[in-house]
């Protein structure tokens, strides 16, 4: 029989990745009665100190590794889970008109939990908004965009015509472009680069 080495035993420890029942494999859970979308993720540390404008990214897209933090589910896999779970897609935000639009769709309460962690933290509690104003994530829709685009987004943290969720308080351009708002992740809460975590989505309206 074959003798394993110290590096195979870690590389096999490595290609599973589980957490609260989810893993790398099976990365999201619908509760249509209780209409909730959980996924798991990763936390990307760089963006506890660097600004971004991505909440969440599918970890393979061509946007992976900037947002705060990386998931395992595929836009596509993202989108069915929540129409599965009562969502309703805006599909309001074009290319053309995404500097002005503010996109709309079922509106979401987002909250996030890991290992040790005190209690579920809201979206809110964990990105930090330079302007102290609060999240409004909406499920926008947009998957014939995101599969074109390939970008992997997820959740924009302003309005976007490619994320599957994104944020309403903010058109499109208002943190690269237009320099309106900075975000980051909320170090004096979020554990360290690497952890994995969950993401609740509740559909509240």
């Amino acid at each position: 029989m074959e003798k394993r080495t110290g590096c195979d035993q870690k590389e096999n420890a490595a290609a599973k990745v589980e957490y609260d029942g989810l893993s790398n494999s099976q990365p999201l859970r619908v509760d249509a009665n209780n209409h909730t979308v959980t996924m798991l993720v990763q936390i990307n540390g760089r963006f506890l100190t660097d600004d971004t404008r991505h909440g969440i990214v599918f970890k393979d897209g061509s946007n992976g590794h900037k947002s705060l933090f990386m998931a395992y589910a595929t836009p596509k896999a993202f989108y069915e889970a929540l129409k599965e779970a009562g969502g309703t897609p805006g599909e309001n935000m074009t290319m053309d008109n995404k500097e002005t639009t503010h996109v709309t769709g079922s509106k979401l309460d987002i909250s996030v939990n890991w290992q040790g962690a005190a209690k579920a933290y809201s979206f809110d509690e964990v990105i930090v908004d330079s302007n102290g104003k609060k999240l409004d994530m909406r499920f926008g829709g947009n998957l014939t965009a995101a599969e074109e685009k390939k970008t992997g987004c997820l959740v924009c943290l302003d309005s976007c015509p490619v994320g599957i969720v994104s944020n309403a308080t903010y058109t499109y351009g208002a943190v690269e472009k237009r320099g309106e708002v900075k975000f980051k992740g909320n170090a004096s809460v979020l554990p360290a680069d690497n952890t994995l975590a969950t993401v609740t989505f509740k559909i509240t309206e």
